[in-house]
């Protein structure tokens, strides 16, 4: 190459280079026009210099993230800000001053009571799963977020706090006046019942990673010191919790085998099944489900109903068939997105549907009777019998 040649092409290449960039940056442009990203930006730029009184960047920036997760339609999608991200973290065994509700949004972002927590102020002013909370101490939640509405009913053992909500089992709202108690209530416990000691009792409250499976394996090992030859597992009231928790749980009440299918967007599947498959309890089994019996305990129902290894009895599950990943953002921020939905064993989708039960028992308001135990004893009783006879 001479140096004429030379000389051309250093002034060649920087074109290229340049058209490149150019190229690039029209492609840029092109994009951002047709996606609107040119609006945001420029809505942006418009708060910060013509707004009377413009928030900090922050602020916007916050606001944006936020939107967008909203305009998925998904009430179980939302942006955590700080205190929504530490809000998360607490956990329903944890000891605060409350009064014994678990709630979510619904489809329609309304606060709705998922479940009540046996022995506490809202459970003793009954409260029931499905109300609506439309006030909390005179404040609408029409606007409000879970993270508020749960500032707002914990607080100082001993304060009330006044809760309105709205039943559509009678059509009327409701309101009642609780004081806040230290609400500690163990994830999962058992008994053999007093009544009947061949018979053990199990309630799972929720589903925690820490503290479900070594509470529930502990109950279990109390209750085999005790004897026993038929189990009710309660899960009613049960808002779910940890997805692999679940899984391990239902190896005590499903035989080896698929537990969920996991099914991402994609359409990919995923089988899980429990590494507790060895500790599978072969006795008649009763199962008691309700309008509260949500997520991580209908993938427990649902093994158990499709798999045949219990009976379940109570009122359709509330159908929350879908799973929700945690994104940790920077500055202890994060994104709940839902990511997947599950199926039951047999590929059954029961999401916005809920599981029906085997038999199906009302518990009427204010009983006093425990009409879905009762047939629960019932029915086990009916099976040790059939049992004895086999034997004999």
């Amino acid at each position: 190459m001479d140096v004429l040649e030379r000389r051309w092409l250093k002034p060649v290449i920087v074109l290229i280079v340049v058209a490149c960039i150019a190229a690039g940056l029209g492609g840029l442009f092109f994009w951002a026009n047709a996606t609107g990203v040119n609006n945001l930006v420029r809505t942006y730029f418009l708060i910060r210099t013509q707004a009377l009184a413009p928030p900090s960047t922050s602020t916007l920036v916050e606001g944006a993230l936020k939107g967008m997760v909203d305009s998925l339609g998904d009430p179980y999608s939302v942006y955590l800000n700080k205190d929504d991200y530490q809000e998360l973290n607490v956990q329903i065994e944890g000891s605060f001053g409350g009064i014994g509700v678990v709630f979510d949004m619904d489809n329609n972002r309304h606060l709705v009571i998922e479940s009540i927590l046996p022995g506490t102020p809202a459970s003793a002013a009954g409260l029931q799963s499905g109300d609506v909370i439309v006030q909390i101490d005179g404040q609408d939640t029409t606007q409000m977020s879970t993270t508020d509405a749960a500032k707002l009913l914990r607080g100082n053992v001993g304060a009330s706090v006044a809760i309105k909500v709205w039943r559509q089992q009678d059509e009327k709202y409701h309101t009642v006046v609780m004081k806040r108690e230290q609400i500690s209530v163990p994830s999962a416990t058992g008994e053999i019942l007093p009544d009947h000691p061949e018979i053990a009792y199990i309630q799972v409250t929720t589903f925690n990673q820490d503290s479900t499976l070594p509470q529930l394996s502990q109950a279990f090992a109390n209750l085999n010191k005790q004897g026993y030859r038929a189990l009710i597992l309660d899960l009613r009231d049960n808002p779910g919790g940890d997805l692999q928790t679940a899984v391990e749980v239902a190896g005590y009440f499903v035989p080896p085998g698929p537990v969920v299918r996991i099914v991402n967007r994609n359409g990919a599947e995923i089988v899980l099944r429990s590494s507790q498959s060895q500790k599978y309890l072969q006795v008649p089994l009763a199962v008691l489900v309700n309008g509260g019996s949500a997520s991580a305990s209908e993938i427990v129902a649902g093994a158990i109903k499709d798999t045949g290894s219990g009976t379940l009895i109570g009122t359709r599950t509330y159908g929350k068939g879908v799973v929700q990943t945690v994104f940790s953002l920077s500055g202890q921020v994060g994104v709940k997105l839902t990511t997947d939905k599950y199926l039951t064993p047999n590929g059954i989708d029961i999401n916005k549907k809920g599981i029906d039960p085997d038999l199906v028992v009302n518990q009427p308001a204010g009983s006093k009777s425990d009409l879905q135990l009762e047939q629960a004893v019932q029915v086990l009783l009916g099976k040790i019998g059939q049992a004895q006879k086999q034997a004999a």
